[in-house]
């Protein structure tokens, strides 16, 4: 297919960002009258193994169900009377029932509408197959380079924008796919309007680029914007639109009158979030290179982006798995007064110690993992810990364990309430009842050639094949670019101040991977931040979380870096058994790193203590 003739933009608006995203984006949007398409992303490799567990209970749960009632519910009449388009991952494991979930809201309703889904992405089936066909027989995970385990309870594949494009032009109005990438459901939109070839790379990119900046939500609006308190109404925070243009480039806007806050500097945190080399962004349609990315203020809460460049995809598809290695379960006790921190590590490591020792009597063996924590004593901080917090008069212990038998945990559960009278004065909390056992189901990504994924459509009785193809060439390396300019010291007075007064910062998460984003508040400012923020300086930082190496890559576009960690999530997602498995506070601690900076600097006002800083 060729490029079409010139049509209108076309305006999507992201509806949300996970699965337990706030009702009020669809609504919102809908009644607008400023969307033509409506999007939903809910997966993430920790929803995987949610929704893996519940179908282990359940053969018709696996998809996220949320997306039907109370969401579609509500906004589905309106939605069929302005005839807006919906695209959703909603499908998660198991995209049928999920159709048929919706299709009876519809007929309760009294509504006709066509829906489609995508299938295609379960490859268990095709495992042995691929196992046997691998190097050495054996799949490889992508973190730690482990063989793949056989007991898989979930294994698909990322799939790609082409598929929904074929179900909008075969006329649906509805699209449900199980795990594509999470901009796939904005890029298919686009690649059905304009009628883009799929060797169109550069609109690819960028549309891809739109659905990366939408496919968290708010996140684009202000959410987790590093300057919090300049971000207005959280209460009624507005949700993206992206107005997309034939060319790639689109403005991120949001309904007028809505809170939130829309610049470059939050559409900018967002771009990147979650990404590795931003040189080699690889999708199932295109691998992106966005470090030339432009965002131009292009009016209030409007913000134009352009400069995407795409080329022929990766000949191989990613994997998204999950599997069973046991049952977890974590507990939270309260405890107030004189020593309340001593009080709360000793009780703690006391109920280890007497739960260990009655599991080991009964033949179990050892926890496979254990951590206690004191809630209240910055415990995420290692070397940076606030000295002063040690005399903190009300905190929580936090005891979390893995073990292979959920009986061991079930004893651990009951035993967890016995120091409200047994031990330090002072134990209480809020209630509750018992933790629950719940079992341990990690993921894992590995990658397949392409062209062994088969997507399929299916729209009523039409059931439309949309091959894989193998790539024509091998993956090509993004060029390099220039690092920043060098950084010559003043010789006259420095002064010392927080990274935050220099750069706004976010963190994500990808496995057992982590990623800061940094953009300097001014351009001139990146030549000494490159110089000071160095992979070296970074590892000194986080000696406690970062134990894999970390890479450095330059965004020109941005004035930014982003600096991604290897093995820094202690195995991240549902794997971790840390406060924050997915390091979404490591930007907030790296941005209290000390930079040395001229003493005559005007740098402006920013939140909580460094106004004056």
């Amino acid at each position: 297919m060729t490029a079409s003739t010139t049509r209108p933009p076309l305006r999507i608006g992201g509806a949300s960002g996970f699965w337990g995203d706030s009702s009020l984006g669809a609504p919102q949007l809908v009644n607008s009258g400023l969307i033509d398409v409506l999007v939903f992303d809910y997966l993430a490799e920790t929803t995987m193994a949610i929704l893996a567990a519940a179908q282990r209970k359940n053969p018709e749960a696996g998809f996220a169900t949320d997306f039907v009632d109370p969401v579609m519910r509500q906004v589905l009449p309106e939605v069929v009377k302005r005839g807006i388009k919906v695209i959703t991952n909603a499908g998660g494991i198991h995209p049928q029932a999920c159709a048929r979930a919706l299709a009876k809201v519809a007929d309760e309703l009294g509504l006709s509408v066509k829906i489609a889904i995508v299938e295609g992405d379960d490859v268990r089936t095709a495992l042995p197959a691929l196992r046997e066909a691998a190097p050495g027989g054996k799949l490889t995970d992508l973190v730690g380079g482990k063989p793949v385990p056989a007991n898989l309870l979930s294994a698909n594949a990322y799939l790609g924008a082409e598929p929904i494009a074929r179900a909008l032009d075969a006329g649906a109005q509805i699209v449900i796919t199980g795990r594509s990438v999470d901009s796939a459901v904005t890029l298919g939109a686009l690649i059905h309007h304009f009628g883009w070839s799929m060797s169109d790379f550069d609109r690819l990119a960028g549309a891809s680029l739109a659905g990366h900046i939408i496919e968290c939500g708010c996140q684009a609006t202000g959410g987790l914007f590093t300057d919090w308190d300049t971000v207005p109404d959280w209460a009624h925070i507005g949700y993206p639109i992206v107005e997309c243009a034939e060319d790639g480039s689109f403005t991120v806007a949001k309904v007028p009158g809505t809170g939130g806050l829309i610049s470059p500097a939050t559409v900018g945190e967002q771009l990147l979030y979650e990404i590795g080399d931003p040189g080699a962004y690889l999708l199932p349609d295109v691998a992106c290179d966005f470090r030339q990315v432009t965002m131009v203020q292009a009016g209030e809460n409007r913000v134009h982006v352009a400069g995407a460049k795409g080329s022929a995809p990766p000949p191989t598809l990613k994997v998204s798995a999950t599997h069973l290695v046991g049952w977890r379960c974590d507990g939270m006790t309260v405890i107030v007064g004189i020593d309340a921190v001593a009080k709360a590590r000793r009780t703690g490591e006391s109920l280890v110690e007497r739960v260990r020792e009655m599991v080991l009597a009964r033949g179990w063996g050892d926890f496979s993992a254990v951590r206690v924590e004191v809630i209240g004593t910055e415990t995420l901080y290692g070397p940076h810990t606030n000295a002063a917090l040690r005399g903190a008069r009300e905190v929580m212990v936090r005891v979390a364990l893995r073990h292979p038998k959920k009986e061991a945990l079930e004893l651990y559960s009951r035993e967890r309430a016995a120091p409200g009278t047994s031990w330090s004065p002072g134990t209480t909390g809020p209630g509750g009842g018992r933790a629950s056992v719940s079992p341990h189901i990690v993921p894992c990504a590995f990658l397949i050639p392409r062209e062994a994924v088969q997507p399929v459509v299916r729209l009523g009785d039409q059931t439309i094949a949309v091959p894989m193809a193998a790539t024509a060439r091998p993956l090509q390396a993004a060029a390099p670019v220039a690092e920043p300019a060098g950084w010559t010291p003043p010789a006259g007075a420095t002064k010392t101040v927080p990274l935050v007064r220099l750069a706004w910062g976010r963190s994500g998460d990808k496995g057992d991977i982590s990623n800061i984003g940094l953009i300097a508040r001014r351009p001139e400012w990146l030549p000494l931040l490159w110089a000071q923020v160095t992979a070296e300086r970074v590892a000194a930082w986080f000696p406690h979380m970062v134990k894999g190496r970390i890479d450095r890559y330059h965004l020109p576009g941005l004035h930014a870096m982003n600096l991604v960690m290897q093995q820094a999530l202690d195995g991240g997602g549902p794997a971790s058994l840390r406060l924050d498995p997915l390091g979404k506070g490591m930007a907030q601690m790296l941005l209290e790193l000390p930079i040395t900076v001229p003493a005559d600097w005007d740098l402006p006002p920013l939140v909580g203590p460094y106004r004056s800083a």
